[in-house]
C-alpha cells in the first residue's frame, strides 16, 4: 500500500489529507501490516502550531514587555508572564509537546504545562532550534492549552519561540488550528457568528425590534453584541475598554472601499439626525461608511431594547434610523438617522451577531442571549419571529478556529465565541423557539 500525500483546498486554505492508493489485498495479514505502516505513519506526523495566530498572553503583568508578532513570541522577560497556546484535537491519547525557539544569548529554563502536568525544558543557541518537552495525557477531545512560563535565565531574555509543535496518538485525528498566516489575525480575534432571523412575511419590512441580554461575565472587553442587523449595516453594543461601552450604528456606503476617503460624494452616507450626546463620523477597514454611537455604560444581565426603521425616501435614497431602551427609562433614545444614497429598500436581511474585535483578548468567551424579536411591515403589521438559522464566518469556514456556537435558551436565541470551548454546532442549524405573542409597546408618535 502506498501513502499519497495530497494537497487540497477548504475555502482557500491548503489542507494537507492522506490518500489510500491500495490495490486489492492478497492476504489478510498484508492489509494488517498496511494499516499498521499507516497508523505508525500518522503517529510519527509532528504538527507545528504557530504561535503568531494561536497564542495569547493568558496572564501580563503591568510594564511586561512580551509581545507576539506575526511570527514570534518575542521581548520574554518577564518570568510572571504565561504564555498560552491553543489547538484542537479529535483524539484521546498521548501528545508530545515541543517547541521552537532560539536563544540569543545563554540559556534558559522554561516551565510547560499541559492540564494538571508541568515539565520544564532547557533552551540555549541562537538557531531556532525543534526541542522536545515530553509526554502528556489528553484524556477529552477538543481544545487543548499549552501554557509557557519563564523559569531562569543567564541571559537578556527567555526565548523567541515560533511555534509550539504536538505528535503521538492523540494528534492522529483532525487537529484544528490557525496554520494560514493570512488568518492569524482574525484567528487571535476568534470566529463571529450569526443568527440569521427567519422573517414569516413577504410584505415590506420597516422596522425591525431584538431586545439583548449578555449574561454577568460574559462581557469581554473587545465584545460587540450586533443586536439589529441588516442588508446596509449593524446596530448593537460593544464593550470597548475596561472604563467605555457603546451603543455602535453603523450603515454601510453602496461603494465598495475599505477606505471611507475613497467614496464618491454621490455615495457617501448622509446624517440625517442625531441623537444628543452621540458622535458621528465615518469608518473604514470593514467595509465604508456613516458610524454613530453614544456612549453608554450599559450592564451585564440587563435586558437592552432596539428597533431600527429602514424605508425609501422617494428619491432613490433610503432612510435607515435607530433608537435604544435602556431598563431604566421608558423614553427612546434616538442613536441616529442615516440617508443612504444609490438605495431605494425596505428593510432586509434582519440578523445579530456576536464578535470579539481586540485579538490580545481572544482566548476569552463571551456570550448573548436575544429574544423577543419583531418586525413591523409598512402597513403597520406587527409580526413575531420564532426562528433563526445559524452561520459562522470565514475564520470558522476555514477551519481555523472553531469555538463559535448558537442556540436557543428557554425562549431566547443565544451565540457564543471564544474560550475555545468544545461544543460544536453545525453552520447552517436552524433553531426555533416559541413566537412571542405581546408585541411591542411603542408609540412611533413620540420617537425623537
Amino acid at each position: 500500500m502506498k501513502i499519497k500525500l495530497l494537497a487540497d483546498t477548504f475555502m482557500g486554505v491548503a489542507l494537507l489529507v492522506f490518500q489510500s492508493c491500495a490495490e486489492t489485498p492478497v492476504a489478510t495479514e498484508d492489509t494488517a501490516a498496511a494499516q499498521k505502516n499507516i497508523s505508525a505513519l500518522k503517529n510519527a506526523s509532528v504538527f507545528s502550531v504557530p504561535v503568531a495566530g494561536n497564542s495569547f498572553f493568558t496572564v501580563k503583568p503591568s510594564g511586561a514587555s512580551e509581545v507576539i508578532t506575526s511570527t514570534n513570541l518575542g521581548n520574554w522577560t518577564n518570568s510572571a508572564t504565561v504564555i498560552s497556546t491553543y489547538f484542537r484535537v479529535s483524539n484521546t491519547g498521548t501528545l508530545n509537546i515541543g517547541l521552537k525557539a532560539s536563544v540569543p544569548s545563554g540559556t534558559s529554563v522554561v516551565k510547560v504545562t499541559v492540564g494538571n502536568t508541568t515539565k520544564n525544558i532547557t533552551l540555549t543557541g541562537s538557531a531556532n532550534t525543534d526541542y522536545t518537552v515530553g509526554d502528556f495525557s489528553i484524556s477529552t477531545p477538543g481544545y487543548v492549552k499549552v501554557d509557557l512560563q519563564g523559569v531562569s535565565k543567564t541571559g537578556g531574555y527567555f526565548a523567541d519561540v515560533t511555534d509550539v509543535t504536538f505528535s503521538g496518538s492523540a494528534s492522529t485525528g483532525t487537529n484544528i488550528y490557525s496554520n494560514d498566516p493570512s488568518y492569524y489575525y482574525w484567528a487571535r480575534r476568534g470566529p463571529s457568528c450569526h443568527l440569521n432571523y427567519i422573517v414569516p412575511t413577504t410584505d415590506n419590512v420597516s422596522y425591525y425590534y431584538n431586545e439583548v441580554t449578555v449574561p454577568v461575565g460574559e462581557d469581554k472587553i473587545g465584545s460587540y453584541f450586533m443586536a439589529n442587523g441588516f442588508s446596509a449595516g449593524y446596530f448593537g453594543m460593544q464593550v470597548n475598554s475596561a472604563t467605555e461601552r457603546r451603543i455602535l450604528f453603523s450603515v454601510w456606503s453602496p461603494f465598495d472601499t475599505d477606505d471611507p476617503n475613497n467614496i464618491p460624494p454621490d455615495h457617501k452616507i448622509v446624517l440625517n439626525k442625531a441623537g444628543t450626546g452621540v458622535t458621528i463620523g465615518e469608518f473604514g477597514n470593514e467595509g465604508s461608511g456613516g458610524q454613530s454611537y453614544y456612549k453608554y455604560n450599559w450592564s451585564a444581565g440587563q435586558t437592552y431594547k432596539f428597533l431600527l426603521k429602514g424605508e425609501p425616501d422617494g428619491t432613490g435614497k433610503t432612510d435607515f434610523t435607530a433608537w435604544f431602551l435602556s431598563p431604566d427609562t421608558t423614553t427612546w433614545k434616538l442613536i441616529a438617522s442615516w440617508k443612504r444614497p444609490q438605495t431605494s429598500t425596505y428593510l432586509k436581511s434582519f440578523y445579530s451577531f456576536v464578535e470579539n474585535f481586540n485579538p490580545e483578548n481572544g482566548y476569552q468567551g463571551r456570550k448573548a442571549e436575544f429574544k423577543n424579536q419583531w418586525v413591523r411591515t409598512s402597513n403597520d403589521n406587527w409580526i413575531a419571529v420564532s426562528g433563526a438559522k445559524f452561520s459562522v464566518d470565514n475564520t470558522y469556514n476555514a477551519k481555523q478556529r472553531i469555538d463559535a456556537m448558537g442556540g436557543t435558551s428557554g425562549n431566547a436565541f443565544f451565540l457564543q465565541n471564544g474560550g475555545f470551548f468544545n461544543t460544536t454546532v453545525a453552520p447552517g442549524s436552524q433553531f426555533s423557539i416559541t413566537a412571542p405573542t405581546q408585541t411591542p409597546d411603542i408609540n412611533f408618535s413620540t420617537l425623537p
